[in-house]
């Protein structure tokens, strides 16, 4: 922005530094501190990671479908998006209750990170096939030339013609060449696979839930699972 320059790069560090002095101001006389202050540097550090991943994984303008693999996108999911939406907020409420073995995290780790991943999924979906109206906000995953769920499941499926056709419009900005990726993705039947693993993704949690959320009240990430179980924004 004009006027503030690589300044944005320091006020990004006061940004997260007051993070801590918060969390010190706020929660330093607590018997729970250092575990939160643990939480929230690890997630910090985690989230960096899957940032760089998503940067270095989708450059500007250097479209390369190789890059765009089900591990890659996995990763970048897991460490992006999973840890401080869905993980971060939970394990905190855990410590602060004066829940704070390492079985019980990690079996809320388990849940979560899972959940995290369903949510991303249907966020990448929803980048193209949602209405603007109700998610606020047009989709800019293709012409970003971003490793959604998308392209990497349509990577999957598609015949060497349509991959031909992915090379050359993929990561554009020009409308006629995003509509081309879009057409794509109709024909290669990308709504009914989302659904498909909308539905499947769902089931799981259930079960990861039942299997792991024996001491933690089930309800809890059941309401969540409900919460963003076929939302539209």
């Amino acid at each position: 922005q004009e006027g503030v320059g690589l300044d944005a790069i320091n006020d990004a560090f006061l940004l997260e530094s007051s993070v801590y002095r918060l969390l010190k101001k706020y929660c330093g006389a607590r018997p729970y501190y250092l575990h939160l202050l643990e939480l929230f540097l690890q997630t910090a550090y985690q989230t960096e990671l899957g940032q760089m991943l998503d940067l270095i994984t989708a450059p500007v303008s250097q479209v390369d479908l190789n890059r765009f693999s089900e591990q890659r996108y996995k990763a970048i999911v897991k460490y992006k998006t999973a840890f401080y939406s869905f993980y971060l907020p939970v394990a905190a409420a855990m410590y602060m209750a004066g829940i704070d073995s390492k079985e019980e995290h990690d079996n809320a780790k388990a849940i979560l990170l899972e959940m995290g991943e369903f949510f991303q999924i249907q966020d990448d979906y929803l980048d193209c096939f949602g209405d603007p109206e109700l998610t606020g906000k047009v989709g800019t995953d293709i012409q970003d030339n971003k490793c959604s769920w998308l392209v990497v499941e349509s990577l999957r499926r598609v015949t060497p013609e349509q991959r031909q056709i992915l090379e050359e419009n993929y990561g554009c900005k020009e409308p006629e060449k995003v509509a081309k990726v879009k057409e794509l993705y109709e024909a290669l039947g990308m709504r009914a696979a989302f659904q498909e693993y909308e539905e499947s993704s769902y089931q799981r949690l259930q079960e990861l839930i039942r299997k792991h959320a024996t001491r933690l009240p089930g309800e809890i990430f059941l309401g969540l699972a409900r919460k963003i179980y076929k939302r539209q924004k």
